[in-house]
């Protein structure tokens, strides 16, 4: 299996991860209150006041009339639009706490950004040993279950606009083999999902469903994490049902009323 792709540094600053996570929020997100910050960073609120203003100081956020947070002129391309991965996860995460609790497993919500994909929604299992939350994160496409299922709906002629050679000059080993991806991505098409093992992170297997609009386009990946030792391949169609019904369930939440 490949080793983690991203371990924390030795010498972890909390309050810079914060800081960074919250303009993650706003940049993809749009709109939030020092209350929602709180709660998704798990701090205080005078905490997540503290972190904001010294966003708000360095133009990465600004406070609104009605006392909410919005991405400043430095994230302004998120102001200037709704964004599409805040309501993606508006729609998306009543039906991922339904189905984390049905499985009992973290379940989470991907977009593709280039030749990487983020993670803009997690729910926790509430198994002790867990996949932990993946909120904020970001990892090579064809490393992730999102990823995957994403880069499968292009055509294998635009793969090498994705990732150009010259891109890799100085990391060439970081550039997938375009011709094994060519043949797992037509596998994942086959298949109407993709399943990861450990490729992202060692001792994890994620499984996922594309979450598409109504002209059929996919936006999203939606998986289910879980350790590697308490992956049994017999639950397969039983995962891949589970997550097909939620992916659908998200689908007509965001297709609005008929």
């Amino acid at each position: 299996m490949d080793k983690p792709l991203k371990n924390p540094p030795t010498y972890l600053i909390s309050s810079v991860d914060h800081a960074l996570r919250i303009a993650t929020m706003l940049q993809l997100e749009g709109e939030l209150t020092v209350s929602q910050v709180a709660e998704r960073l798990g701090v205080a609120r005078s905490t997540a006041h503290r972190l904001l203003a010294m966003l708000v100081y360095r133009d990465f956020a600004v406070q609104d009339d009605r006392r909410s947070y919005r991405a400043g002129p430095v994230l302004e391309l998120a102001a200037h639009s709704p964004s599409v991965a805040s309501r993606l996860r508006a729609a998306a995460l009543p039906h991922m706490h339904r189905l984390a609790g049905v499985l009992d497993e973290s379940v989470n919500l991907g977009v593709l950004t280039g030749d990487t994909s983020r993670f803009i929604a997690s729910v926790e299992s509430s198994q002790a040993l867990r996949v932990g939350s993946r909120e904020g994160m970001v990892f090579p496409a064809h490393r992730t279950t999102a990823g995957l299922l994403l880069l499968a709906e292009l055509a294998d002629d635009e793969l090498p606009a994705i990732y150009p050679a010259e891109r890799y000059a100085d990391h060439p080993a970081d550039r997938p083999d375009l011709q094994r991806l060519r043949a797992e991505l037509a596998r994942v098409r086959r298949n109407g999902f993709a399943l990861n093992q450990g490729r992202s992170e060692r001792g994890v297997v994620a499984l996922g469903v594309p979450v598409r609009t109504p002209d059929g386009r996919a936006v999203a990946g939606l998986s289910v994490s879980m350790p590697s030792a308490r992956y049994d391949r017999r639950r397969l169609p039983l995962l891949v049902g589970a997550l097909s019904r939620a992916a659908a369930a998200v689908e007509a939440d965001l297709a609005g009323p008929a």
